[in-house]
């Protein structure tokens, strides 16, 4: 019993110390809230400049024939549904400029969709646009939505981002531009409206 105590205080000693070092914060501030984990913090003292709305249009390949497929199905499904449900592909998909997969590549969606509707074509999307061009190399927005497929115009959030898409909200728009019934293959037009810092 006399370790057990003797370990305690030990460790009490050991955390006041870092406490009042200011390595671990005990006490809670004017400003904080009831919680103390959380702490509101200027715009200006991370760095970040006034929000602005960027416009972008890109082309989805998404390649699922042949050797080198972008588009590769990791879960079949259980039953025999007609819309496909179940099925999840990961993607590692070119973005390009235009709808030509030798136009110029500027990023690559990288995640995965599943078949996630009973009642029609429709698609659960996750996946991180992550460029590789220009001012944005390295920086990426993250989609995350449902896709029904067959409607002309799909909307899906933008829900984060990072590099210069800290920050990021928006939304994009897909429309199919080619689908090969043959091969499966797709082309789609992303049209993105970003709000980042």
């Amino acid at each position: 019993m006399a370790r057990i105590l003797l370990l305690l205080a030990s460790k009490f000693i050991f955390l006041s110390i870092l406490s009042s070092s200011g390595v671990i914060r005990c006490t809670r501030g004017e400003n904080n809230d009831d919680h103390g984990f959380i702490q509101s913090l200027d715009r200006e003292s991370m760095g970040l400049k006034k929000e602005k709305l960027s416009h972008f249009r890109i082309y989805w390949h998404d390649i699922v024939s042949g050797h080198n497929a972008t588009s590769i199905q990791v879960v079949r499904p259980s039953n025999a549904s007609a819309t496909g449900f179940g099925i999840i592909n990961m993607i590692d998909n070119p973005l390009t400029v235009g709808p030509n997969l030798s136009s110029k590549l500027v990023g690559r969606a990288q995640g995965f969709y599943a078949l996630s509707s009973q009642e029609e074509v429709g698609l659960l999307m996750s996946m991180n646009f992550a460029f590789t061009e220009g001012k944005y190399n390295g920086s990426t927005i993250t989609v995350l939505g449902r896709n029904p497929v067959f409607n002309k115009v799909r909307e899906m959030p933008v829900i984060g981002g990072s590099g210069l898409f800290r920050f990021a909200r928006g939304y994009v728009q897909a429309r199919t531009n080619t689908f090969n019934l043959t091969s499966g293959d797709a082309i789609i037009e992303y049209t993105c409206y970003v709000m980042h810092y």
